[in-house]
This record gives C-alpha cells, structure tokens and sequence, in this order.
C-alpha cells in the first residue's frame, strides 16, 4: 500500500461499518482485491443456498408451537419440487390440501410460509411470531398458526379463508440479496379471501434484526396497522402505517430492536 492509497482505506474503513452495502471496495489494477471478489461470490453462494435449501418444517412446527397459540397446521402449495416453484409462481399461489386446517372465528390468523428465503424464517419466524402474538394477543383473539411450504403470497389468502379470520398475517421469508439472505417480510390481509390482490395487502419488509427491522417494532407497526385496517375496513393501498408518526407525537424513542 502506497502512502497515497492510506488516506482512501482509512476513510472508507469506518463508514463501511455503517451498512451491508459495498463502498469504497479499492481496487488492484484494473480489478477488485481479491478479498473483495471472495466476500461478493461468497455472499452469492449464501443467496443461491437460502433460495434452494428446502424448509425443515417439522422443526420450525416444534418451535412455533412453544409461542403458545396452538399446534400449527402445515400444509402445502401445489408445487412438487423446489425447482418447480422456482420456475412456477402461480403454482406457488395454489394450495394442495387445506383439509387439515380448521375453521374458527378468530380475529386473526398466522401463516408462516417458506417463500424465497426458507433460512430467514428457520432464523426469524419463532422470535418474529412471538413478538407479534405478545402485543396482538392483548386485544385479538388468535387462531392456531399454519406453516406453509413452497409457499408464494397469495397462498395466504386461500389459508386464511379456510382458517376463517378476519385478518391474515403472513410471514414470509424474502428474496435473498447480495447482502442480506434471512430476511422475513410481513404481509397483512384484512378480511382475506381467495383473489385478493397486492393492492389489498400492506407489507413490512427488512426484518432481520440485529441489522435489519426488529421483531418488536414490525410488531408495532403490525399492531398499528391491524387496527386501522378494522376501522377503515378494508387493507392495502388505501391503508397507511402511522405508528412512526403516533410514537413522535407521544414522545417515544424509535429505535431499531
């Protein structure tokens, strides 16, 4: 290292502690530093593994079932392979067999589906759920959870509709990134059923604490926007997330769990 590449290291070393994302990465000649190239393509792999490593759902139910909502369901999309759901959203979107899942008159229903990322709800899905029953569990009453494999979104809603809740609460895990591979997104659905739409859906995205949202705070959030969407009565675009807002205006501090 040169006396005049000591300078650009030592300015760039601090700030890239700051993010995931990759700044001042130097250069060697015409090309990246070799430990750069092996940190994107072992970042790659990671993605590539979270894609394709199937979800070890009897695990996760044993996890789930400590949360103390009853024992989850799990059920299936009408995709036989994970290379088939890859290639086959719409199969994603189809369910096998809800013949196991039970209909009741709860409030609200928890589905936990593998989606892009089955690592980011084996790491986050039991401390996620649990914070959300914690605070939603105070006001609604709460179905049994169902976990759902090769599972795309909308899948949610013909769960839902067979569990018979009012609101449905998906936990999903997300498209894996070059920085981050277990992140789980939240989708909210009031008064699902088969055909809803995105437009009718609120998502909280980015939870992977410690870098990304925090369990309790997409909780609180969550939490705010159950009970708007029962006042407005309906969710999605016409649905807005006040809870930042709500949290300024009474004086708390928003941190990042």
């Amino acid at each position: 290292m040169t006396e005049d590449q000591a300078p650009i290291l030592d300015f760039w070393g601090p700030l890239r502690k700051t993010t995931q994302s990759r700044i001042g990465l130097g250069r060697a000649g015409d090309s990246l530093p070799t430990k750069r190239v092996l940190e994107f393509k072992a970042a790659h792999a990671a993605a590539r593994d979270a894609v394709h490593e199937p979800l070890d759902s009897e695990t996760l139910a044993s996890r789930v079932e400590g949360v103390g909502i009853g024992a989850p369901v799990v059920v299936a999309s009408s995709v036989s392979t994970r290379s088939e759901y890859l290639r086959r959203p719409d199969l994603g979107r189809r369910p096998a067999d809800l013949s196991a899942i039970s209909s009741s008159d709860k409030e609200i229903g928890f589905i936990l589906a593998d989606g892009l990322s089955p690592r980011a709800l084996m790491d986050h899905g039991e401390q996620l759920l649990s914070a959300l029953v914690t605070l939603l569990g105070e006001r609604y009453s709460i179905a049994p959870p169902v976990i759902a494999t090769n599972a795309r979104v909308a899948l949610g809603d013909h769960i839902a509709a067979a569990m018979g809740v009012q609101t449905a609460i998906v936990l999903i895990g997300e498209r894996p990134g070059l920085s981050v591979a277990d992140s789980v997104g939240i989708y909210l659905t009031h008064l699902p059923r088969i055909g809803r739409t995105d437009a009718d859906r609120n998502c909280i995205s980015n939870v992977h604490p410690p870098e990304g949202l925090g369990y309790e705070q997409a909780a609180r959030v969550v939490l705010g926007l159950v009970a708007g969407a029962r006042q407005l009565g309906r969710s999605g675009v016409d649905l807005k997330d006040t809870s930042r807002a709500d949290a300024v205006a009474s004086g708390e501090v928003l941190t990042l769990d």
